[in-house]
């Protein structure tokens, strides 16, 4: 059996990770990982795993209430999920 380059199966994982329990940040954070996530350099991909780990209701705060989250490298994520977000809409 062939196994995918590990650049495939790190983003699926990221991609099952963006599953979260609220379908507006699911789609959010499937889009960014579908037009980003490669982009980013390892040290951006491991700030984003990162902002993973913080709860729904925080996610929702920063990334649609206008919230800034506490880290820089964080900010700049949530920008980038916006901006995501904007060019699937359109």
């Amino acid at each position: 059996m062939t196994q995918a380059p590990s650049g495939s199966s790190d983003t699926a994982r990221v991609r099952w990770r963006c599953r979260r329990g609220m379908k507006e940040l699911d789609l959010l954070l499937e889009a960014f990982v579908a037009r980003r996530y490669a982009l980013l350099s390892p040290v951006e991909q491991d700030e984003f795993i990162g902002l993973l780990e913080e709860d729904d209701q925080r996610l929702v705060a920063w990334i649609l209430g206008g919230e800034p989250p506490p880290r820089a490298a964080w900010r700049r994520l949530v920008q980038g999920i916006r901006q995501a977000r904007a060019e699937a809409a359109g």
